[in-house]
């Protein structure tokens, strides 16, 4: 049996905060940030990465139908989450206050990592060879790599998944930035 590291009542309690705080996080963001020319060249290809990811991996992503193991899932368990930790990365250097950086950094730790452990104790009820696959590909590092089977790129599962939201979200915070220079 794993260890998580957030009792489930905990887990449980701050999944349903996700989307309040992602509120607070864009006032938060949108008060604070104080972008410069500099951090905008830094930031936005990191963004763009976390982005790209994302996109990769929602093409991949049959929720609750089939075990995600192909593209980015042949090298971590969360490409999704990864890919939004490298976006908000990305936005917090673009925005070029150091504010931002605990603040952020403490929503990925106290309310993302709880939900990511709480999907994975999901996948382990509702697909058998899960427990095999988190044995061997790590959550965010890509240190080795799932014996890929088939699984290519799908664009309806990318506009099922509405990873396009991603995109737009991130638009919006760019074009704030742009603003605010």
């Amino acid at each position: 049996m794993p260890q998580y590291l957030f009792p489930k009542p905990y887990a449980d309690f701050v999944q349903r905060l996700r989307v309040p705080c992602g509120f607070l996080l864009l006032i938060t963001f949108a008060v604070f940030s104080q972008p410069s020319r500099a951090s905008l060249f830094i930031g936005i290809p990191i963004s763009l990465c976390g982005l790209l990811l994302r996109g990769w991996a929602a093409g991949h992503l049959a929720k609750n139908k089939d075990l995600a193991v192909s593209g980015p899932y042949a090298y971590l368990r969360n490409p999704l989450y990864a890919g939004t930790l490298l976006t908000a990365a990305g936005l917090v250097v673009s925005a070029s206050s150091w504010y931002l950086v605990p603040i952020f950094a403490g929503v990925f730790l106290m309310i993302y990592l709880p939900a990511i452990e709480l999907e994975e104790q999901h996948l382990r009820n509702i697909f058998p060879g899960y427990a095999n696959y988190a044995e061997k590909v790590n959550r965010f590092l890509p240190f080795r790599k799932w014996p890929q089977l088939g699984g290519r790129f799908q664009i309806s599962l990318y506009r099922k998944n509405e990873e396009y939201k991603a995109a737009l979200g991130f638009l919006a915070a760019l074009a704030w930035l742009i603003w605010k220079l």
